[in-house]
C-alpha cells in the first residue's frame, strides 16, 4: 500500500514549503498542512537577510557559512525580485574584535563560497565617506561588506505557490490531530479549514517551534527531543539615516546587532537572543530587550536611539538544534535530520534549526535522505529554477522597473515598484488601473489575487506577511482591508 499521497509535509514556513516544492518538482505526491497561515511563525520574524552569517564564523561553522554563501548566489538568482544585494557597513570598536580579526573575517567570508554579483569587502575610513556620516567620531574606521537582504514572508509563499504550480496541496488553517502507522503508511488526521483523514507514505515534520508535538501526536518515542528554543526579537524605528546601507553594530556581549533600510521609511534594528520556554504563538519582545537594542545602537549613531523612537516591533522564535550550549547566542545555527522508519514501517523524517539562506539545500538535502528509505523519484533540480516572478532578465531587476513603469504611465512609479518587488514578471496579474484603490495603492485586484494565489484570509495576512503595507495604511484603509476580507 503506498498511501494517498507519497508526502505529508506538516509546516508552512520556509523549511516545510521548501521541502513541499522539491519533492513536488520531483513527481512526488505531496500534502502540506499548516495550522495557521503561510510564514506565521519564524520565518516571518527573522532579520530579513541571505547571508553566510558572518559571525558563525567565530563559532567555527565553516561547513554552514560556506553553504550559506553559496546558497546566496543561488537565491540571489531564483528571485531578484524579493532578494537583493545590501552593503553592510562594520564600524571597528577599539574596546571589542580588533581590527585584524575584522580584516582576516572579512577575507574569509569572500573567498569560503562565490562571490559572482556582489562586490568584495573593502576598508573605509569613516571619517571621510557618507557611510561614516550618522556614526559617533570615535568611529574613525571601519569595513564594508555584501550580503543580501530578503522580504521573508515573501520567500515563503512564493515557494509555496511554486510547489503548489508543481501539484502540491497547500492546506492552510489545517493542523495535523494525529497520525497512526497503518502497516507501511501513516493515517493522519486533519483538523480545520481542510480536514479530514490522509493516508501518506512519509510525514515530514517541518514544524519548527512545534516540532516536539508532531512527534507526540505521531506516538513517536523521540518526543522528548525538543528544539532549543531561542527568542529574537526586532525593533522599527522611524528611518535613522539616508543611504541603502546597513550597519553591523559589534555589542559589548559578544553578539552583533544589524540597522538596516527598511521599507523606504524606516530602519530595523535587530536581534537579541534570549532563552525562550513559553508558548511560541505569543512570543513578544520585552521592555529589557527594547533597551538592549537601543543601547546598541546608541553606542553608535551620534543621535541616541530611544523607546520613543521605535513605532513597531516584532519577535520570533528559532527552533535551534539543541547542541549543549549554554549560550543562546552560540548555538548552532545548522539543521539536523532525524529520520525514523523505513522499510516496513512509515517514514517520519524530523526538521531542527536551519535559516532562511539555507532553505533550498536543506529540502535537497531531506529529499536525499528519505531516498535511503524510500522511493524518490528524479534528481536535484531546485538550484537552477527561478521562484514565481524571478525569470527577470538577466536577473536585472532595476532595467525590469524601468520596463514597468513605461508600460504603465498610468500607475505612480512607488506603485509599480512596490508592485515588481513583490510580485516581479507576475505582476500583470494585479496591476490594473481600474480596481477600486483601498488605500496606499492597495487594490481590489491585489487582495483578490493574494486570496486566490497565495492563501491569504486576512487582513494580517495581506497587511503584514504578503506585504509590510501595515506600516504604511492608517487605521481607516486597514478598517477597509479588514471589511473587504469579511472582517
Amino acid at each position: 500500500m503506498t498511501g494517498d499521497v507519497d508526502l505529508l509535509v506538516v509546516g508552512g514556513g520556509v523549511n516545510g514549503v521548501g521541502v513541499a516544492r522539491d519533492a513536488a518538482g520531483r513527481g512526488l505526491s505531496v500534502v502540506l498542512v499548516e495550522a495557521q497561515d503561510l510564514a506565521g511563525a519564524t520565518s516571518s520574524a527573522s532579520s530579513k537577510l541571505v547571508h553566510g552569517g558572518l559571525r558563525y564564523l567565530e563559532q567555527y561553522e565553516f561547513r554552514l557559512v560556506r553553504e550559506s554563501l553559496i546558497e546566496r548566489e543561488v537565491l540571489l538568482a531564483a528571485a531578484p525580485h524579493v532578494i537583493w544585494p545590501l552593503r553592510f557597513v562594520l564600524p571597528h570598536h577599539d574596546g571589542l574584535r580588533p581590527a585584524w580579526m575584522l580584516r582576516a573575517g572579512l577575507f574569509l567570508y569572500d573567498h569560503l563560497g562565490p562571490r559572482r554579483q556582489l562586490k568584495a569587502a573593502e576598508g573605509l575610513d569613516l571619517r571621510h565617506t557618507p557611510q561614516g556620516a550618522p556614526l559617533q567620531t570615535a568611529y574613525r574606521r571601519g569595513f564594508a561588506y555584501s550580503d543580501c537582504w530578503v522580504d521573508d514572508a515573501r520567500l515563503v509563499a512564493l515557494t509555496a505557490r511554486d510547489a503548489a504550480e508543481r501539484g502540491a496541496d497547500i492546506r492552510t488553517r489545517t493542523r495535523l490531530a494525529s497520525a497512526t502507522k497503518t502497516g507501511r503508511v501513516w493515517t493522519a488526521t486533519l483538523e480545520g479549514d481542510r480536514g479530514g483523514a490522509i493516508r501518506a507514505r512519509a510525514i515530514v515534520n517541518a514544524a519548527g517551534p512545534w516540532v516536539a508535538d508532531v512527534l507526540r501526536a505521531a506516538g513517536s518515542a523521540r518526543a522528548n527531543r525538543t528544539p532549543r528554543l531561542v527568542k529574537g526579537s526586532h525593533i522599527v524605528t522611524r528611518r535613522l539615516y539616508e543611504g541603502e546601507h546597513a550597519y553591523t553594530f559589534q555589542a559589548a556581549d559578544g553578539r552583533v546587532v544589524f540597522a538596516i533600510p527598511y521599507e523606504g521609511r524606516f530602519t530595523l534594528i535587530g536581534t537579541t537572543d534570549v532563552p525562550y520556554s513559553d508558548d511560541p504563538r505569543r512570543v513578544t519582545i520585552s521592555d529589557d530587550e527594547i533597551a538592549y537594542l537601543c543601547e546598541v545602537a546608541s553606542g553608535y549613531f551620534a543621535t541616541p536611539v530611544t523607546a520613543a523612537d521605535v513605532v513597531w516591533t516584532y519577535a520570533g522564535v528559532r527552533p535551534l538544534y539543541d547542541d549543549g550550549e549554554s549560550d543562546a547566542s552560540a548555538v548552532t545555527r545548522d539543521y539536523v535530520f532525524d529520520l525514523e522508519g523505513g522499510g516496513e514501517a512509515p517514514v517520519l523524517l524530523s526538521i531542527y534549526g536551519g535559516k532562511l539562506t539555507t532553505f533550498r539545500k536543506l529540502a535537497e538535502h531531506a529529499l536525499r535522505d528519505l531516498a535511503k528509505v524510500m522511493d524518490v523519484p528524479g534528481r536535484p533540480w531546485t538550484a537552477g529554477a527561478p521562484l514565481p516572478g524571478g525569470d527577470i532578465a538577466d536577473g536585472d531587476f532595476e532595467a525590469f522597473v524601468r520596463e514597468m513603469q513605461t508600460q504603465r504611465p498610468g500607475l505612480p512609479a512607488p506603485l509599480v515598484r512596490r508592485l515588481a518587488r513583490a510580485y516581479g514578471t507576475r505582476m500583470d496579474a494585479i496591476a490594473a488601473e481600474d480596481s477600486r484603490d483601498l488605500g496606499g495603492g492597495l487594490t481590489e485586484a491585489e487582495v483578490d489575487y493574494l486570496v486566490r494565489e497565495e492563501w491569504a484570509r486576512t487582513a494580517d495576512d495581506v497587511l503584514w506577511r504578503r506585504s509590510k503595507l501595515g506600516l504604511h495604511l492608517d487605521a481607516d484603509a486597514q478598517a477597509r482591508v479588514r471589511t473587504y476580507m469579511g472582517g
